[in-house]
């Protein structure tokens, strides 16, 4: 069966890295996910330029992923944090995704510098893909694109 026709314009794919794709911003996201809310410390635990984050972070709170709350240290001038909203939350399995890739295919021989633990039970936390009915884990090998109406059309 061929592949279905796609382009550039009509991909979700496409759209999300014009969001995402631009160098810095996952680990803007991987910051945040740790619980880094300030521009100060996003800057010194990811090392880019400062006009670079300042930029990467006016794109996610444009994009809704991110929002900025005023806070005020006493006897400083007022500053924003940068807090995930519900649409930057739901970026948490791709985070997860890439985490376990990396720890998989370009490890360190000691192992992942981090790993992400369920509260509940301490146990890793890991994406698996199912589909609707439940059915899984599964791999690119079990699933097959289908356009959608709209784009068959």
């Amino acid at each position: 069966m061929p592949a279905p026709p796609r382009s550039n314009e009509d991909c979700s794919i496409k759209r999300t890295l014009d969001v995402l794709g631009e160098r810095w911003t996952l680990l803007v996201l991987r910051e945040a996910f740790y619980g880094v809310r300030r521009f100060d410390d996003l800057q010194r635990n990811i090392g880019c330029a400062r006009n670079i984050l300042s930029r990467r972070l006016a794109t996610l709170v444009a994009q809704g992923i991110l929002r900025r709350e005023p806070y005020r240290e006493p006897k400083s001038r007022s500053r924003y944090e940068y807090r995930l909203t519900d649409k930057g939350l739901e970026l948490f399995p791709i985070l997860i995704a890439l985490m376990q890739w990396g720890d998989r295919w370009a490890a360190y021989p000691h192992g992942p510098p981090v790993t992400v633990r369920h509260r509940g039970c301490e146990a890793a936390v890991e994406v698996v893909i199912q589909c609707a009915a439940g059915h899984g884990p599964l791999t690119a090998r079990d699933t097959r694109p289908v356009l959608s109406a709209r784009s068959a059309a």
